[in-house]
């Protein structure tokens, strides 16, 4: 089997995992163009000893980190929203992504990371210390299943975050952001009257800027890299430990920003 077919059905969750680790679509998709030419132009660094999906990963980590090294030493220079940004996603943040959303095994993510497995672990201990730090936020959740609404919602409490409102339809989800504003939105696509979960998400989003988590059972439409997309999405049905680290990540890159606001805004 070629290389190019052996991959081609992990690409949506490699877009999906890079999107997590960047914090936006368009930085994550630069990141899996970047892998992907680097892999045409040298097609022994895909390792082939591997399970391809494993493969797939370890090639983007290695890609990844060289990137990462060259726009440390560049970032002045590079446009927002580019390869570069000024918070990227440290080691046990990328070992607790691999496991709790791409499910690899810790062994996997030694091979992934390029790392023992014990060190994986004190890697993944560290993360959970992270989620356990997070500043608690408000939370707005738009589901129209109301027993996925209740887990959901007990799920965001048990983190030590405050649910705002559950929205069952677009114009339930505008109605509960007029009072209030939530520090992220989790929100389903399909919603009960026939409404876009998507659309009521745009258009909060049109008011302010909020992290938004997408929890959908067909991620892969959402993955494609053709049109604007989400940055953080798990599938239904998800895991507990899935959804948790999706959720640590939107906030890490929101309290990434909120501190890079306050140092441009002391500088002034």
């Amino acid at each position: 089997m070629s290389i190019s077919h052996a991959i081609a059905p992990h690409l949506p969750y490699l877009r999906r995992f890079a999107r997590a680790l960047a914090g936006n679509q368009k930085s994550g998709d630069a990141y899996v163009v970047a892998a992907l030419e680097a892999l045409v132009a040298d097609p022994a660094s895909f390792d082939q000893t591997l399970a391809p999906k494993a493969a797939l990963y370890r090639h983007f980590i290695a890609v990844w980190t060289a990137l990462r090294a060259h726009n440390e030493r560049t970032d002045d220079d590079v446009p927002d929203g580019e390869l570069s940004l000024a918070a990227m996603t440290p080691p046990s943040r990328q070992a607790f992504l691999l496991t709790t959303v791409e499910g690899f095994d810790v062994e996997d993510v030694a091979v992934i990371l390029g790392k023992d497995a014990g060190e994986v672990r004190t890697l993944l201990a560290r993360a959970g210390e992270e989620i356990i730090s997070q500043v608690a936020t408000e939370v707005l959740i738009i589901e129209d299943e109301p027993i996925i609404a209740m887990d959901l919602e007990a799920l965001v409490e048990s983190l030590g975050h405050r649910v705002v409102g559950v929205a069952r339809t677009h114009s339930e989800a505008l109605d509960i952001v007029k009072g209030q504003r939530p520090g992220l939105v989790l929100a389903d696509i399909q919603l009960a009257d026939g409404s876009s979960g998507l659309d009521a998400v745009n258009d909060i989003l049109g008011d302010f800027d909020v992290p938004v988590i997408f929890v959908t059972a067909y991620p892969e439409r959402l993955l494609t890299g053709d049109r604007p997309e989400p940055a953080f999405l798990i599938t239904k049905p998800f895991q507990t430990d899935t959804l948790k680290a999706v959720i640590s990540q939107a906030l890490f890159f929101r309290a990434k920003a909120h501190r890079g606001s306050s140092r441009v805004a002391a500088s002034v």
